[in-house]
């Protein structure tokens, strides 16, 4: 059963990882798959043929969402080739990690404008358009760091915490004309970037999880399906954890 036939979804950070994920399983079930990177061609090429492989229309698009003009300059051209845009998936994300003491100010403004004001900015840029066309579904990824904040992650708890409170406001802003916007927060995930963690400290993850294991990008993509879908037409402005019950 395909849930998203004849949906156009843009999703950012779609070259590798949790990204890649989501994008694979919104073109298993039917939508055209439009995704940003920023640095390798190859990983984005890469992606974007298994896209292709699966029978659907895609496109892989240099682009900053951290610069407002080339948001705005992105949807342009994905309505100009796609005629409509009905799901937003928000993912692109940097890590920057170090405790307060050590923290430079660079790292801290890195954070924040990859993390938080990308949403923004891609918000921004698409809410005409779903004004418009009384549709659409926003999914912000956030973290349980975003809920439970870290130590020597201030500036990633920071931004993934006001993608949540900016999420809720943006699902109040806009739930009247038909648009919701929720938010999943992944725990432990295993991607490129834990795959390059100490054993000891993987183990150490997993054995505060009551699920004891790492998730994967597909619990997680299978949670952006179902808020992508019209499986929750009646689900706007919520946090759903992807953690194993890290949050319990």
């Amino acid at each position: 059963m395909q849930l998203l036939k004849d949906k156009v979804a843009l999703v950012t950070g779609g070259s590798r990882g949790i990204g890649k994920g989501i994008c694979l399983k919104l073109a298993e079930h039917g939508a055209t798959v439009v995704f940003t990177y920023v640095s390798s061609e190859e990983a984005a090429n890469a992606v974007l043929q298994e896209l292709k492989d699966l029978g659907v229309s895609a496109r892989a698009v240099r682009s900053d969402a951290t610069k407002l003009n080339e948001a705005e300059k992105l949807v342009e051209d994905i309505l100009a080739e796609f005629g409509a845009l009905h799901i937003v998936v928000n993912n692109a994300g940097i890590t920057r990690d170090n405790l307060l003491m050590r923290m430079r100010e660079e790292d801290w403004d890195a954070v924040i404008d990859t993390n938080l004001k990308s949403v923004f900015n891609i918000t921004k840029a698409v809410q005409r358009t779903m004004l418009k066309q009384r549709e659409g579904s926003i999914v912000n990824i956030s973290s349980v760091v975003g809920v439970e904040g870290n130590a020597g992650q201030a500036n990633y708890a920071a931004s993934k915490a006001g993608i949540i409170g900016f999420s809720k406001s943006i699902a109040k802003e806009l739930g009247s004309r038909n648009i919701r916007c929720n938010v999943v927060a992944p725990g432990f995930i295993e991607t490129e970037m834990t795959a390059a963690l100490d054993q000891a400290v993987v183990d150490g993850w997993k054995a505060t999880i009551p699920l004891k294991r790492a998730g994967t990008p597909e619990d997680v993509a299978n949670t952006v399906l179902f808020l992508a879908s019209d499986l929750s037409t009646y689900v706007t402005g919520q946090v759903i954890p992807v953690c194993g019950g890290m949050l319990i």
